[in-house]
């Protein structure tokens, strides 16, 4: 390619540098345009680089002598043109911890890094093996979230409160006939900070409930959640069984269970389940909307966010055929357009929207009467 996408390397292993490089120059769309130990080597690096060979991507550790990663974060996004910085986290509560405090300080998304002993989907707490590495998954897994936010940093900015879609309060040029009771969201790769543009436009006040399926392993969902309900906007916390779903909370569906929702003696109710992996996840959005779509019927929307694969698009068909409504992001804004292009594409979406655009949408279904007296 004439403009293959410049990425940064940062780790303190030698062994996960070459792991990675070779992972990602398998792919002709992408140059390595920088290895280095250390957040201080990755900062010189920056500085010393011509404009044609500064990295636009960063792969980024966060535990490394000399300076670590959450020192190096803000400095690395001082630099302009601004890079995109992909935090390369261990799969461990620690690890879960330090990547939403590098979420919340500016970086854009997160690869879990496997362990040897492991693999991609389990891995541990070290990043010196490098066996999970060869997992399939993890290299498409790496590849999109690589070429994904390496697209969406190219593209234009826009203007807060420009883009398609109406802003909360207002009327929506095209209006949704649910009023829902319940709003189900699915989400992947490109997920938390979709997740986090949308949600952090909702009131604390909600009148509805909210179920997050995330894509994540365990201890990462609690730690989504506990991010999430720091945006000022709903209650926001992972899912306990049993709890009952009331308005104004959202319930993120724990690391390997899957959220589905049952009836109760006292309402709606929080059920998770060990079934399973449905299109090789779990938790998995198709399970959720299922039950969703069975407890609420023609009062749910759902909602697709950025992510790879179909999950949720056999949940859609159902919430649609029980009377629901379904909204997706739209592929400009999408890191990966595969969940929500799947639903889009099947003709199952009436609305396509960047997250904050689909939060306004959601609040004019939500009090279509105040709606149109701000049209």
């Amino acid at each position: 390619m004439s403009n293959p996408l410049r990425v940064m390397l940062c780790d303190d292993s030698a062994v996960v540098r070459g792991a990675l490089a070779r992972l990602l120059e398998s792919d002709p769309a992408i140059r390595i345009v920088a290895r280095v130990g250390n957040g201080r080597a990755a900062l010189d690096a920056m500085e010393r680089a011509a404009p044609a060979d500064r990295a636009e991507v960063i792969l980024l550790d966060l535990e490394m002598p000399v300076m670590d990663g959450m020192t190096a974060l803000p400095l690395l996004l001082k630099s302009q043109p601004r890079p995109v910085v992909i935090v390369a986290s261990a799969l461990t509560q620690r690890g879960a911890s330090q990547t939403m405090a590098a979420m919340g300080a500016g970086a854009s998304d997160y690869i879990p890094k496997p362990s040897a002993a492991h693999g991609a989907a389990q891995g541990g707490a070290g990043g010196g093996g490098t066996g999970g590495m060869a997992d399939p998954a993890f290299r498409a897994e790496l590849l999109a979230k690589v070429k994904g936010w390496g697209r969406v940093r190219a593209k234009p900015a826009t203007v807060p409160g420009t883009g398609p879609g109406p802003a909360p309060g207002t009327a929506p040029a095209v209006a949704l006939t649910v009023r829902p009771r319940a709003i189900a969201i699915a989400s992947s790769t490109g997920g938390p900070q979709a997740l986090a543009s949308l949600i952090g436009k909702l009131p604390r006040n909600l009148a509805v409930p909210v179920l997050v399926t995330q894509h994540m392993p365990p201890g990462f969902t609690a730690m989504l959640a506990q991010h999430l309900d720091g945006l000022g906007g709903p209650r926001c916390a992972e899912a306990v069984a049993g709890e009952l779903l009331r308005p104004g909370h959202v319930y993120v569906a724990p690391g390997d269970r899957h959220l589905v929702p049952r009836a109760g003696p006292g309402g709606p109710c929080v059920a998770l389940t060990g079934d399973p992996p449905e299109n090789y996840c779990r938790p998995a959005a198709d399970p959720m909307l299922r039950a969703l779509a069975t407890l609420y019927g023609r009062d749910l929307l759902a909602v697709v966010l950025t992510g790879m694969g179909q999950d949720g698009l056999r949940g859609c068909r159902a919430v649609i055929a029980a009377g629901g409504e379904v909204i997706a992001q739209d592929e400009a804004s999408s890191v990966v357009w595969g969940m929500p292009g799947a639903v889009a594409k099947a003709g199952l979406a009436r609305i396509q929207a960047p997250p904050e655009a689909l939060a306004g949408h959601l609040l004019a279904a939500l009090n279509p009467m105040r709606a149109r007296l701000s049209a």
